[in-house]
């Protein structure tokens, strides 16, 4: 079973996440950046689905740690934002997001992203 590490600090939106995927996946839950990134380096996920609004270190920041650690760089990262503003998409991929998508989530452009990365 693949793995998936959310990086969301909102609960509502973790357990939106927890209830699309738990049945195929093998679920890790950071609450904040520095927890994301910890978790990317212990546990070493097949993807992660990263919030880029998060307290203690941001989303952009906890993804170019991900991709800087030559450990977890080949991992997948997938943005997840609700404040998607003109140019926030180009900037996630600058800061090494391997992709982007806006909330509220779109469950079948979710699924997509997820066949897309993980097959």
């Amino acid at each position: 079973m693949k793995r998936i590490l959310i990086v969301e600090d909102v609960a509502l939106n973790r357990d939106l996440l927890t209830q699309l995927l738990e049945d195929d996946y093998d679920l890790l839950i950071a609450v904040d950046g520095a927890a994301g990134v910890e978790m990317a380096v212990a546990h070493r996920p097949d993807l992660v689905l990263m919030d880029l609004s998060l307290p203690l270190l941001d989303g952009w920041e906890a993804t170019r740690c991900i991709k800087a650690n030559a450990t977890t760089a080949g991992i997948p990262v997938v943005a997840i934002t609700a404040n998607a503003m003109s140019g926030d998409e180009e900037r996630a991929k600058a800061a090494g997001c391997d992709d982007f998508m806006t909330k509220p989530i779109d469950e079948d452009l979710l699924f997509a992203k997820l066949r897309r990365w993980l097959d």
